[in-house]
C-alpha cells in the first residue's frame, strides 16, 4: 500500500469517525457480546413489566450479596443494599471507602416501563359472539402496531381481602393469547384513507378473551360469565377486583436473534431495559472499586416521570441524604460532587426513513453505545443540555478505557424528539448526561437493537463506576 500524503495523515489524526464494534473487536471480544447479549435476552423475557424487571432485578441483586434497604435503616462503608420502592421501582447501591463529600456518587439511571396496553378498571363486556376488555394504551404508542399480534396479560390483582394475585397468562407455549381485532382490507377502504395516527381510534384498542356462552340458558352475558368463571377457578377474583388490579397487554413474542448473522436482537421492550440489564451487571461485576455507586429502576418514564415510583419522586434524593447523613456528610454537597449516566436508549438511524434524522448527527448500529449531550425537542425543550465540561470527562474517561462510543442527536431538529430522566436528575444539582443503545423501531411492539451495542453500553458503564 503506498505512504499516505501528509493531507491524508492530518485527515485522518484530526477528522472524527465513528467506529464499528465488531469491526474493531477481537475473536474472543465477539464472544464476549454474544455471550453477554445471551444473559440479557433471558432477562427480556422474564421482565416484560416494571414489576417483573424490579423481581428480577432484586434476584441478581441477592445473589449477588445485596441485602434489603427501607429508609431509615442505618449504612456503613461497605454496605450493598437496595431499596424496593413499591414493587415497580428500584434503587441499589454499594457504600464504598472514598469521601462522598470530595468524590460524589456515581449514579446509573435507567427506567423498566415499556410502552403497552393496560386495561380499564371496569374492562369486560360481550358483544356479537365474542368476549373483550377495555383498555387504556400506557406511552408512546403507534396503536396500529398493536392490532393483530399475540398479546400476553401481565400484572397483579388486589382482592377485596387484600390479598395479591400474580397473573401471567400467555407467555408459556401452551397458554392461550390474546388479540386486538383488525379489520380487513376488503372493508377498509376508508380506514385506509386515514392518518396512521387515527386509523386506529384509542377506544377501539379492545382485548379479545373468548367466544364460549356459559351453559345456562337463564344467564344474559355468558360469554362473559365463561371467563369470568375461568379467573374466579383460578385466581379467586371477581370482576369487581378488577377496580385494584394493574393488569397490562405485551407483545407475547420471545426475544430472538435476528438476521443471519445473529447480530442483531429483536423483543419487547428494549426501551429502556436494553439500559436497565447493563446497569444491574456493571453493579454487580465492579466489587473492586473504592467508589460509592448506585443504580436506579425507575418507572413511569413513558408517561413523564410521574408518581412516587418515576424519577420525579424524592426517593432519589431521600436515598442519597440517608447515606450522606449515615457518613456524616452533607447531603447538598454530595449531590454537587456526584456524577449520573442517565441510561436511555436513542434511535439508531434507519436508512429506510432518512427524511427524519440528520445523518451526521444520528447514532448508527452497531457504532456503540450513544451519548446524547442534549434531548427534548425543536429547541432544545424539556430537556437536560449537559455541560461541556462533563461531556469532555466523559470523552476522556472512555478514551482511558477504550470505549467505542458515538454521539447522537434524535432526529432532525424540527422533526419531533423525546424526552428521558437526565432533566429530572440535572435537577437535583448532580451532573447528568444520556447514555444509551440506538434502537431501531422504538416503542414498536418489536424493537431491534445490535449485540454490540449492549455490550458496549455495559462496558461504559463498568468503566464510569469502576
Amino acid at each position: 500500500m503506498a505512504n499516505k500524503t501528509k493531507g491524508q495523515e492530518m485527515l485522518s489524526a484530526l477528522s472524527y469517525t465513528k467506529k464499528n464494534v465488531f469491526e474493531e473487536a477481537s475473536t474472543e471480544k465477539i464472544k464476549a457480546i454474544y455471550d453477554y447479549s445471551d444473559g440479557y435476552m433471558t432477562f427480556l423475557d422474564d421482565a416484560k413489566t416494571e414489576r417483573e424487571a424490579t423481581e428480577v432485578a432484586i434476584a441478581m441483586l441477592k445473589k449477588a450479596g445485596y441485602t434489603e434497604y427501607v429508609l431509615g435503616d442505618k449504612i456503613s462503608v461497605g454496605d450493598k443494599r437496595y431499596l424496593n420502592q413499591q414493587g415497580k421501582c428500584l434503587i441499589a447501591f454499594r457504600v464504598g471507602t472514598e469521601d462522598i463529600a470530595k468524590e460524589g456518587i456515581r449514579i446509573l439511571a435507567a427506567h423498566i416501563d415499556s410502552p403497552r396496553i393496560d386495561l380499564k378498571q371496569i374492562p369486560m363486556y360481550e358483544d356479537s359472539g365474542m368476549g373483550f376488555l377495555k383498555t387504556h394504551y400506557y406511552g408512546g404508542v403507534k396503536k396500529y402496531q398493536w392490532t393483530a399480534i399475540p398479546l400476553a396479560l401481565h400484572g397483579v390483582v388486589v382482592k377485596a381481602d387484600g390479598e395479591v394475585v400474580k397473573v401471567v397468562i400467555g407467555e408459556d407455549d401452551k397458554d392461550p393469547v390474546f388479540y386486538i381485532n383488525d379489520l380487513l382490507p376488503h372493508l377498509g377502504q376508508r380506514q385506509s384513507a386515514e392518518p396512521l395516527g387515527t386509523a386506529i381510534a384509542g377506544e377501539a384498542l379492545n382485548i379479545l378473551i373468548g367466544g364460549l356462552p356459559y351453559a345456562d340458558e337463564e344467564v344474559s352475558e355468558k360469554i362473559k360469565l365463561t371467563a369470568l368463571s375461568i379467573l374466579n377457578d383460578k385466581y379467586g377474583i371477581t370482576e369487581e377486583d378488577f377496580i385494584s388490579a394493574e393488569l397490562s397487554l405485551v407483545p407475547a413474542f420471545k426475544a430472538r436473534d435476528i438476521g443471519f448473522d445473529r447480530a442483531l436482537i429483536g423483543a419487547y421492550g428494549h426501551d429502556d431495559r436494553v439500559c436497565s440489564y447493563p446497569a444491574i451487571t456493571a453493579l454487580i461485576d465492579t466489587e473492586n472499586t473504592d467508589k460509592t455507586v448506585m443504580v436506579v429502576l425507575a418507572d413511569k418514564e413513558e408517561i413523564g416521570s410521574v408518581g412516587m415510583t418515576g424519577m420525579q419522586s424524592d426517593v432519589l434524593v431521600d436515598v442519597i441524604n440517608e447515606i450522606s447523613a449515615n457518613l456524616g456528610k452533607n447531603s447538598a454537597v454530595v449531590r454537587s460532587k456526584s456524577k449520573c449516566l442517565s441510561a436511555d436508549v436513542t434511535a439508531a438511524y434507519d436508512p429506510n426513513f432518512p427524511d427524519v434524522y440528520e445523518k451526521r448527527n444520528s447514532a448508527i448500529i452497531s457504532c456503540g453505545t450513544t451519548m446524547s449531550k442534549f434531548t427534548g425537542a425543536r429547541g432544545k425543550s424539556s430537556t437536560n443540555d449537559a455541560s461541556a465540561e462533563y461531556v469532555g470527562f466523559i470523552r476522556k474517561l472512555f478514551a482511558d478505557n477504550g470505549i467505542i462510543w458515538q454521539t447522537a442527536e434524535l432526529g432532525k431538529v424540527d422533526a419531533g424528539g423525546g424526552g428521558t430522566v437526565a432533566m429530572y436528575i440535572a435537577n437535583h444539582n448532580i451532573e447528568t448526561v444520556d447514555l444509551g443503545v440506538p434502537v431501531i423501531s422504538m416503542h414498536a411492539p418489536y424493537e431491534v437493537v445490535s449485540k454490540a451495542d449492549v455490550y458496549s453500553t455495559y462496558e461504559a458503564f463498568v468503566a464510569f463506576i469502576k
